[in-house]
């Protein structure tokens, strides 16, 4: 039985990215070809143009993919703890600490801002500046932290992360530099609280 057509687009792309992240992850953005990922995926070079355009637009794919599940990891994180601050607290450390794992160290710290340029300026990052602004939101109608701007906050805090992560992945010793980031980022945080709690 043939497939439906949206149905075949989507294997094919979900093919090529798989290919693409795989290769990306392990020699890296430049050392990979798209003749590689083509006949991994077993397409032809003409479904990769048709699906991203270029390299450049496999690896936003690559990354849209990784930064949606890097979300479901932190919410997972935030979720899981014992009150909404500590969640808020630990989701922003696990970000960070996230850039000690190969792949995400490769392809996200790595590879995508020396292709695609400033990780503040990618589309994902409206995204969690939007859900940091809500967080802190919530923490602020809870009384958990001082009265501050949201989206200043949440802005800087999107900044400060980004940066601790990028500086983890790039690190001649990123096991250590991640527990100095962190520790710096826990103690930034802490700043927030409000005396009352």
């Amino acid at each position: 039985m043939i497939k439906p057509r949206p149905e075949m687009i989507a294997e094919t792309r979900a093919k090529l990215v798989a290919a693409a992240r795989h290769a990306f992850g392990t020699v890296g953005y430049a050392q990979s070809s798209m003749d590689d990922f083509t006949a991994t995926a077993g397409l032809t070079r003409g479904a990769l143009y048709h699906h991203f355009g270029d390299k450049k637009g496999l690896l936003q794919a690559v990354i849209q993919q990784i930064d949606a599940e890097m979300t479901a990891r932190l919410n997972r994180v935030s979720a899981g703890a014992a009150t909404r601050w500590q969640g808020f607290v630990d989701e922003c450390a696990t970000y960070i600490e996230m850039a000690l794992e190969p792949e995400i160290q490769r392809i996200m710290f790595r590879d995508g801002p020396a292709v695609l340029g400033d990780i503040s300026q990618w589309p994902t990052t409206s995204g969690c500046i939007v859900a940091l602004k809500k967080s802190l939101g919530q923490l602020k109608q809870d009384g958990m932290i001082i009265d501050i701007d949201e989206e200043v906050t949440a802005r800087m805090i999107n900044g400060a992360s980004s940066n601790a992560a990028l500086w983890v992945a790039n690190s001649d010793n990123p096991e250590e530099t991640s527990k100095r980031a962190v520790q710096g980022f826990r103690t930034l945080l802490e700043g927030l609280r409000s005396k009352q709690v």
